[in-house]
């Protein structure tokens, strides 16, 4: 009887037990329950106020950046602050001379050149062909016309290595800033002009860049006058530009303005001096010479008024100014100025729909010539989607060298059909 008695207590008290656990487990599940949706309200409170303030900061930092207008200035009170001055290059509408090295054949003197003095070679550098210029090499172009061939307008562009000092293959510990692009004034072409101050009256602007360690980059103008400034390349190919326009020179470091001169005296005929001897280590290409230049003191260069009167005259905008990597679907920094143009009235007319059409010369298959035409198209769409662009408002249509505007059996002719239009639909 009392061991009966004895397993009903402890059944009951096990009953009880259970009973009591979750009564428990149920108010800390409450308890649980509650503290979790306090902390959803307090995250998404928190979340919420952090997004207003990004709001408010991002329409403050996009009014402070707008009243500035294309110069960025850091707030007052930084440690380090910075200035960021806009591209306003526009390569000339007219190619005078241009050389990819494409081409030439490895090892040989690089026909469209010709030598003053020094060793000029094709040479292969990352399986990509370039001209060597060693042992005080002076080259310049190879015009046939003889005398002055710069015009009152013009543009020069060429891409040149770069090697950091510890990274020149053979040559550790050198450091040299003697790359020197010069623009003469003479006539006679026959002879060097000289550089820098040794140069006098025959040179009308010298450019003497880094090739390896340092960032000081100087230059000459009118014959004795000179200036210098700082720019720190990257290793690899970077990109020099110079526009000339009646007086007033510029200069740009991978599409950044390094130098602006109101009046320069009108340069010539142009050439290239490196007057160190190591091998393997200076090497150019893409060399570009055109006709024409950005207007003088145009400080409204993604002004859209050009793309404005062209559609509503015309119903297209057309330019030879969207450019690309040989060969390849890759634009080029300087590009974004004329795209930009694009964006802005694109996004002041939100409604318009354009056909963006990509052109090219008659060089090279239409195997080739049509896909590559129609990936450059993409590129261009891609570019104005980053830029804000509605995507459904643009259509990317290849047309290779089906339609040219132009002779292919000139430069110049070939130039004008490498081009890009937005037809209005």
């Amino acid at each position: 009887m009392m061991r009966k008695l004895f397993l009903l207590f402890v059944v009951a008290f096990a009953f009880s037990v259970q009973a009591d656990a979750q009564g428990w487990l149920g108010r800390l599940k409450d308890k649980a329950v509650d503290a979790a949706k306090r902390t959803v309200e307090n995250t998404v409170e928190q979340k919420t106020e952090e997004t207003v303030n990004d709001v408010l900061n991002s329409k403050s930092d996009k009014k402070d950046k707008d009243d500035k207008g294309d110069t960025e200035v850091a707030a007052a009170g930084d440690d380090n602050p910075t200035t960021a001055t806009s591209s306003d290059f526009k390569r000339g509408s007219v190619i005078l001379f241009q050389d990819d090295v494409t081409a030439e054949q490895v090892g040989e003197f690089p026909s469209k050149w010709d030598l003053f003095q020094g060793t000029v070679e094709t040479k292969t550098l990352g399986g990509v062909k370039a001209i060597n210029l060693t042992d005080n090499a002076q080259v310049q172009p190879l015009i046939k016309e003889q005398g002055a061939y710069l015009p009152e307008e013009f543009t020069i562009e060429y891409d040149f290595y770069y090697w950091p000092t510890d990274q020149v293959p053979g040559n550790d510990g050198i450091g040299l800033n003697d790359m020197k692009l010069i623009l003469a004034v003479t006539k006679d072409r026959s002879d060097y002009p000289g550089e820098g101050a040794d140069g006098g009256d025959m040179t009308a602007f010298v450019l003497t860049h880094g090739v390896c360690s340092s960032s000081e980059h100087s230059y000459y103008f009118n014959g004795n006058k000179n200036g210098s400034f700082n720019y720190a390349f990257k290793k690899g190919w970077n990109h020099v530009a110079l526009s000339f326009n009646k007086r007033a020179l510029k200069v740009y470091f991978n599409d950044k303005r390094v130098v602006n001169l109101p009046r320069v005296n009108q340069p010539t005929w142009l050439c290239f001096q490196v007057p160190f001897d190591y091998k393997n280590l200076t090497f150019i290409r893409n060399v570009i010479i055109a006709k024409g230049a950005v207007e003088l003191y145009d400080r409204n260069a993604q002004d859209v008024s050009a793309v404005e009167k062209a559609i509503q005259e015309t119903g297209k905008f057309v330019t030879n100014n969207i450019l690309f990597d040989t060969g390849k679907a890759t634009l080029k920094q300087e590009s974004m100025i004329e795209i930009m143009r694009v964006a802005d009235y694109m996004k002041k007319n939100p409604t318009a729909r354009f056909e963006v059409q990509g052109h090219t010369d008659n060089l090279g298959s239409d195997k080739i010539n049509d896909p590559l035409s129609q990936q450059r198209a993409e590129a261009i769409v891609k570019a104005l989607e980053g830029l804000g662009v509605d995507g459904f408002n643009l259509k990317a249509v290849g047309k290779g060298s089906h339609e040219p505007v132009a002779d292919n059996k000139t430069e110049e002719g070939r130039a004008k059909n490498r081009r890009v239009e937005f037809i209005k639909r």
